[in-house]
């Protein structure tokens, strides 16, 4: 049932759209890009369920035979195109999902819209298939391509896109978010609106994380005692939060949250600020330990890895290397 009013932080992207809707001057095409979990679907399923809404006005109405169909994906003229391979959208999936159905008349709204989440993953032979379509697109055709890098775009399909930005959502709108629509207290929504850093979706994820105590608890211990413990240990430490499902990428961003800690309170000495502020005793040990380049060379570190394990660098290795890099400094 969520509409416009239920995205947050966004307000310039909501703005473009609903006055595209309002004006009549929808694009044939869009590209919605933002990092993982900040709200690209989200956005565009409102988007599409109110493009193709019964009463045609600026927000959809959640009571018309459309709106109820697309709020349970069933929708048929509003296409997710899926993709068998997990790291590439091939060229016949484009060719059969989107050029070939496109060819078909909308079922029974106004518009046909095709919904092309991961656009990052299309093949450059995909995204030359897709060029065909956008070179000439009938009257009643959008597509929405979300992606977390448009550079992976060919610029040839950038040109012929409406490119809307994810802006990192403001920390408080985060913290409302998560303390009064999912009634989340106060000492987890802090933990939360650092890891997030203006990303609604990860607050999100980490807030309903049902392990949200027990990953917080082990990262906290790691930190306490990676002194005194052996390289592997630390990795199978790690490998151990796969079973909490969450991304690994988002455990190196709570250590980051740690070391910022430290950094502050060494800058500082003012425990008010902190976001793990009950570990005062073990942040001030750390402060008092260790020089502000060594604490900016770790955070400089945890950065590195999370681009190696973006980029598919093996796992054991990446991990090795950083947490030589914390024990060096």
């Amino acid at each position: 049932m969520a509409g416009f009013q239920d995205i947050y932080g966004q307000e310039a992207m909501k703005e473009h759209l609903q006055n595209a809707i309002k004006t009549g001057k929808v694009s044939h095409a869009y590209i919605m890009n933002g990092e993982r979990s900040s709200g690209k679907e989200f956005i565009a399923r409102i988007f599409a369920k109110t493009l193709q809404c019964e009463k045609g006005g600026t927000d959809a109405c959640g009571e018309c035979h459309s709106c109820k169909q697309a709020d349970s994906n069933n929708q048929p003229d509003i296409i997710r195109v899926t993709h068998e391979k997990p790291n590439s959208i091939g060229v016949e999936d484009i060719r059969s999902q989107v050029n070939n159905d496109m060819a078909i008349k909308p079922y029974s709204s106004p518009y046909k819209i095709y919904i092309i989440n991961e656009g990052e993953k299309m093949t450059v032979q995909a995204q030359n298939a897709l060029l065909k379509t956008l070179e000439e697109p009938p009257a009643y055709g959008v597509l929405l391509i979300l992606t977390t890098n448009v550079e992976a775009l060919l610029p040839t399909i950038v040109s012929r896109c409406v490119v809307l930005n994810m802006k990192p959502v403001r920390d408080d709108i985060v913290r409302k978010f998560l303390m009064e629509d999912m009634q989340i207290p106060d000492y987890k929504a802090n933990v939360c609106v650092a890891f997030a850093r203006g990303n609604i979706g990860r607050a999100k994820l980490l807030a309903s994380s049902e392990d949200f105590d027990n990953v917080k608890e082990e990262a906290v211990t790691l930190l306490k005692y990676i002194h005194d413990m052996e390289i592997s240990e630390i990795v199978a430490a790690i490998k151990k939060i796969s079973e909490y499902k969450l991304d690994v990428t988002d455990y190196l961003d709570i250590l980051s949250i740690w070391y910022r800690d430290v950094l502050l309170f060494k800058a500082t000495n003012d425990a008010n600020h902190l976001i793990f502020k009950e570990e005062i005793k073990y942040i001030r040990k750390e402060a008092d330990q260790k020089s502000y380049e060594g604490i900016e060379i770790i955070l400089d570190s945890l950065e590195k890895a999370k681009s190696r394990l973006s980029a598919n660098v093996n796992f054991d290795l990446t991990m090795e290397l950083l947490f030589l890099t914390m024990k060096e400094n």
